[in-house]
Order: C-alpha cells, then sequence, then structure tokens
C-alpha cells in the first residue's frame, strides 16, 4: 500500500498534481491487513466477523483508501453506501482509475435496489393498456426508444424523466410485484440478467437498504439478493443504525394496500374471465374501502405518534383493525384460488398474505402487554398512513444477521466519533469496547482557511423569545459579509420558512429555497449562481459537494438535536434511562453532535477552499454540554464578534488578489 499510493507510485503516474497523504497509506494498510489475515471464528456465531472501524474525515481519500485493498485481495467484496452518488462515484470515477493504474480490468459491478429497474412485464403492461393506446404518451415512446439501446434498464439513464415522475413506479422492478420463474419476461428480465453478472464478478457497489434487504431475507430463510462474500466495506456508516432499524422492524401502509388493490385489478381485467374478473375485482375493492374507513379513524394532524397511546383511547380499535385483517386474510384465500388456474398470481396472494401478517403483528398488539422490544408507532402525511413496530435497539439483530455471515466488516465515515470518542457508535452498532477503531483527522488547513463564528452571550437562546426574529437578522449580516455565496441549515421546515420571507425582502442576492425545486437542480443553480443563497433542511446537511467560489460560508441555524416527541427517540431514550444510564449525555447528545459534523463538513472540500462557519446557537458557551460539541468541531478559530468575521474575509480577498497579481 504504501508503494501504491506513494508520490513517485503507479498512483501519482495516473493523477496531475498528486500529493501522497500519510494517513490515506496508514488506512490503505490498516483496511488490507483485515482483509488479508486469515479467517477466524465460526460462521453462524455472532462474534464470527472481524470489525474495524475507521473515521476518515474529509481530505483523507477513504475511498481509494479501502477500494484498492479490496480489489488487490482477490476475494469477492462488497462495498456499500448510504446514497446512489456515491455508488455513482464509485463505479464512474474511483474504481475506472484504479484498473488504469493497475493495467487491467477490475471485475466490478453496481447494484442498486429493484425499484431503479424498468420491469419489462409491467411495462409491457403499461404501454398495451387500452387508456394508453387511446391517448398516447411521449415518455413512454422516449422509453421505447431507450429500451433499444439500454443494457441495465437503470432509470439513472433516463436524465430527463423527473425525479418524482408518476410513470416511473408504474414500471419498475418492486420485489413485491414480481413474478418470478413465471415471469414471461424472465429470460429478458434486467434483474435476473443482473444477478447473473453479479455472481462472476469481485468488486459489488450496493447501497446499505439493498444490503441490509439481503441481510432480512436471508435471516428469515427466503433467499438472498446478493452472491455470498467474503467480506463487506460500509462506506457512510454513520447511517447504519438507521437503515438496520427500518429492515428488522415491520411497516403497515394503506398504499400498499392500493398497490396491491390496483395491481389485481390490472391483472384482472388482462387476463382472467369477466367473470373471475369481476369477483376478485370486487373483493380487491372491498378491501381498499375498508381501509379507507380504518384510516379514518385517525386525527388528521400530521407526524408521527405513539400508537399505543392512540389505541388505548379508541374502545373500537380491535374490531376496526380485526376487519382489515379478515378482509385482506380472504382476498388471499380467494387469490389463492385464482393460483390454481393461473400460476402467475401466485406473487399477488403472497403480497396479501404479507400485509395480513404484519397488520396481525403491528396492530393487533396488546397496549397492555406490550413488548420492551419493539416501539409501536403511526406516521399521519397529508395522504398516507403508516403503522410501524420498529426494534428500540438493533444491536441484537447485528449481532445474529451481520457480525454472523461475513468474516470481516469495515465500517467508515467522516462522522463516527462524538467528542472524539467512538463510544456512541460502538454501543448503538452492537460492537465490543475494544473494537479496533482509527480516527483520522482532516489535513485541510482550518486554522488558516476558515473561521468558527457563534454568536455573543446575549444572543437570544432557541427556546428564548426573540430568538426567530435575531437569527433571521444575523442570517443577514453574515450572508452580506459573504456576499452571498452560503448554505444555510436549518433544523425545521419552518425555520427555513420563516428565514426565506425575511431574506427574500432583505437582501439582493439570489435566494434558493429547497422544495422549489429538484435536489439536483437547486445544487446546480447554486454552483452556477456564484452569489446565491441556498436554505435547506434534512438531507442537505450531507452529500453537498460544491467546491470553489460558489460557497464560502456554511451556517447553522441551532443545534441539531431531535424532536425528542418522536415515539422511536422516545422509547430509545427510556430504554436508556431503564438501563441506569442518561439518555441526553448517552443519546441525544452524541446524535446532534454527528448531525453537526455533517453540516459543518459542507464548506471546506479542497485545499483551496476558505469561508466561514456559523453555528448561531450560543448553548456551545452557555451549556456544559457545549463543550462535548465544540471539540468535535474543526479546529478553526472562534470567534463571536461579527468584526472579526470581516476581518477575514478582508484578509482572504488581499491573499487572492496577491496571488493573481
Amino acid at each position: 500500500m504504501k508503494n501504491f499510493f506513494s508520490i513517485d507510485g503507479p498512483l501519482a503516474e495516473h493523477l496531475d498534481n498528486y500529493e501522497s497523504r500519510p494517513d490515506q497509506i496508514l488506512m490503505a494498510g490498516a483496511v488490507d491487513d483485515f482483509l488479508t489475515a486469515p479467517e477466524q471464528g465460526v460462521a453462524g456465531m455472532p462474534d464470527y466477523a472481524r470489525v474495524l472501524v475507521v473515521e476518515a474525515e474529509t481530505g483523507i481519500g477513504k475511498s481509494l483508501a479501502y477500494l484498492v485493498p479490496a480489489i488487490l485481495s482477490e476475494k469477492r467484496i462488497v462495498i456499500s453506501t448510504a446514497t446512489i452518488n456515491l455508488q455513482d462515484q464509485l463505479i464512474e470515477k474511483e474504481i475506472p482509475l484504479v484498473s488504469q493504474v493497475l493495467g487491467h480490468e477490475v471485475s466490478a459491478l453496481c447494484v442498486k435496489g429493484r425499484q431503479n429497474y424498468l420491469c419489462l412485464y409491467r411495462w409491457y403492461q403499461y404501454r398495451n393498456s387500452p387508456q394508453l393506446t387511446l391517448v398516447g404518451d411521449e415518455d413512454c415512446d422516449r422509453i421505447e426508444r431507450w429500451l433499444d439501446d439500454t443494457e441495465t434498464g437503470d432509470r439513472a439513464e433516463l436524465e430527463w424523466l423527473a425525479d418524482r415522475a408518476p410513470l416511473w413506479p408504474k414500471i419498475s422492478a418492486h420485489s413485491y410485484q414480481c413474478l418470478g420463474g413465471e415471469c414471461p419476461e424472465a429470460s429478458a428480465c434486467f434483474i435476473n440478467r443482473l444477478r447473473k453478472k453479479a455472481g462472476s464478478a469481485r468488486i459489488l457497489v450496493v447501497n446499505h437498504h439493498l444490503y441490509f434487504s439481503d441481510l432480512a431475507l436471508r435471516r428469515r430463510g427466503f433467499g438472498e439478493i446478493l452472491p455470498r462474500h467474503e467480506g463487506v466495506v460500509f462506506d457512510e456508516a454513520h447511517h447504519l443504525e438507521q437503515v438496520a432499524t427500518s429492515f428488522f422492524g415491520a411497516s403497515f401502509s394503506q398504499y400498499q394496500v392500493y398497490d396491491l388493490v390496483g395491481d389485481i385489478v390490472q391483472q384482472a381485467e388482462a387476463e382472467l374471465s369477466e367473470e373471475m374478473a369481476d369477483r376478485i375485482i370486487g373483493a380487491s375493492r372491498g378491501v381498499k374501502q375498508r381501509v379507507e374507513s380504518f384510516v379514518a379513524l385517525f386525527p388528521q394532524k400530521r407526524g408521527r405518534f405513539n400508537l399505543l397511546e392512540f389505541v388505548r383511547q379508541n374502545d373500537n380499535w380491535s374490531s376496526e383493525v380485526q376487519l382489515v385483517v379478515d378482509g385482506l386474510k380472504r382476498l388471499a384465500e380467494n387469490l389463492d384460488d385464482i393460483c390454481r388456474q393461473h400460476e402467475n398470481w401466485q406473487t399477488l396472494g403472497e403480497r396479501a398474505r404479507e400485509l395480513h401478517r404484519t397488520l396481525v403483528f403491528v396492530g393487533l398488539t396488546d397496549p397492555e402487554q406490550q413488548s420492551d422490544s419493539h416501539v409501536y408507532w403511526y406516521e399521519k402525511k397529508e395522504r398516507a398512513l403508516n403503522l410501524s413496530a420498529t426494534p428500540v435497539d438493533v444491536s441484537e439483530d447485528l449481532k445474529d444477521t451481520l457480525y454472523s455471515m461475513v468474516p470481516i466488516c469495515v465500517l467508515t465515515s467522516a462522522t463516527l466519533s462524538s467528542g472524539n470518542s467512538f463510544a456512541y457508535i460502538l454501543r448503538r452498532l452492537g460492537l465490543a469496547e475494544d473494537t479496533l477503531t482509527l480516527q483520522f483527522k482532516s489535513p485541510f488547513n482550518y486554522k488558516e482557511r476558515s473561521i468558527l463564528y457563534i454568536p455573543e452571550a446575549s444572543f437570544p437562546e432557541p427556546s428564548a423569545y426573540g430568538y426567530e426574529t435575531a437569527l433571521c437578522e444575523r442570517i443577514e449580516e453574515l450572508l452580506n459579509i459573504t456576499k452571498g455565496r452560503a448554505l444555510v441549515l436549518f433544523t425545521s421546515f419552518r425555520a427555513m420558512d420563516l428565514a426565506a420571507e425575511y431574506l427574500t425582502k432583505n437582501i439582493l442576492y439570489p435566494i434558493l429555497v429547497q422544495g422549489t425545486a429538484s435536489r439536483s437542480r437547486l445544487l446546480e443553480r447554486f454552483r452556477e449562481q456564484t452569489d446565491s443563497v441556498l436554505l435547506a433542511v434534512a438531507s442537505f446537511w450531507e452529500g453537498v459537494d460544491i467546491p470553489g467560489d460558489s460557497l464560502s460560508g456554511v451556517i447553522i441555524d441551532k443545534l441539531p438535536f431531535e424532536v425528542p416527541s418522536d415515539p422511536v427517540v422516545q422509547a430509545r431514550m427510556q430504554a436508556i434511562t431503564t438501563d441506569g444510564g442518561n439518555p441526553f449525555f448517552d443519546f441525544q447528545i452524541p446524535r446532534a453532535v454527528l448531525s453537526l459534523r455533517q453540516g459543518v463538513g459542507r464548506l471546506i472540500r479542497s485545499t483551496g477552499d476558505a469561508g466561514l462557519i456559523s453555528v448561531l446557537d450560543s448553548r456551545l458557551f452557555s451549556k456544559r454540554y457545549g463543550s462535548v460539541f465544540l471539540k468535535s468541531l474543526p479546529p478553526s478559530p472562534v470567534v463571536r464578534d461579527m468584526v472579526e468575521i470581516q476581518n477575514f474575509f478582508g484578509m482572504l480577498d488581499d491573499t487572492s488578489k496577491t496571488s493573481l497579481g
């Protein structure tokens, strides 16, 4: 590894202005040692896997540091990411580079979730539907032409298709709609062709959701999605607990029922006799009506709420749930009857049975005998209701599945520690205290290229009267110093909307607001309009990479503590209390630290970047826990006076003029 990454090594020969990074070499060496060490332990036992946890901050070059040893190991390695963007970067940029350096093709394949691929069977059904034949469809014509050329069926090739285009869900390859070996298009199926390629590839690039789908299937004995492999590298590993939670729990959605009914109607009209079609369509629509009545029981208020508290207040709960449960059971039986004559209806029957099982598990639990292992909750959206049972702690699930099935696990991210300690992430992911951990700090010159502004002691705290007004006014002042060119991150949509309304009236710089266009379009405009300001929440706290003049400031409204009323958060805090811990210091603070580090990490993405980091929350100095956050942030000089920010940007301007002149 040392030779490969050295200043006169093979990698340097293929990159202009290459700089050897000592920590990248150390990380690559550690991953190489891990991948090449002899296997130990017994497969199937919770401690089978050897686990390495690596925090590698921005600028280390961690993707190459794990990719090169993975390729050279000659083992089949799965690389799992949280985002499709990173998958695409690995497949389109990093792996071709390593292949070029090595002088031979690397056997690698990107495998995305099924919904990213077109289903030929559903496509032909949709394309030949009578309604479409009558009106025509320009998008369908474009897909028809695309199918003549595509090798993968991956929707990423359809750059013209909008992110939320209603067409794609009707023709994509969802697992619950797959006919398997009974499908008339099985031989040409993009998913089947992909699986064959995956069986011979040595490097598989997937995302966390797909990897945990595979774990969940194996656990339930329903087969597998990915071929057997000898190691897995989780990049963006700070998302693992959240993803694992969704796959080790259960969720029932009204739209799962609506999708099933829609598919039954479409398939019945196309394949069944009129009498049989009328019977099954009537039965399925009857179930849909029962679900609509059931959904009407819930308050209209949107958000996530404790389901068991709602059940205790509703005397008719059991009977109302039982009506839907019975309807799904009878629908499954009716579908089984059709299967005796039409085998390709088997999948629809399995979907009905799965919905029945899930609703029994989530909806018919006794609130007086609730399990401590799960939290039961519901989410009300504008047009949807979800009921969920979520594991309070996924650590045991991870031991039973991930750590017992794969001999080698490498977990890496730019943000895994809190206050320079890995204790939180190890505990949440079920890893022993003596798990091997490595920490590599960013090589970027934060001390000279950035400044961290925290408002003065008199600035109102977030819960104080006048905070919202002070926040908007202070953001305005900061933007005037940075001359726009800032990403302003909020912890709620409400705060973002208030700031957007205020700033639109009070500053001249272009204001871009999350939700007014697609994420990709907003980021594109932010790059192009170098004096623009982007206001955002949630997903924009990470994965945003804007090097250069378009981003000279990251402004964060307040410390990103999660809403304590969320039922899953409440249950996890209660579990910590029951075990004798302190949920605020053991859970809320570490989670907020990881989120804050992600947001702050948007500023400096290359050696030439510079600018302002600002957290407009005086609790960083007024509260005892503020020191944990400060210790976790980059080593930027801390200032609390606006004049010092002006001086800093004046110095940057002078430096820029000097370098140009």
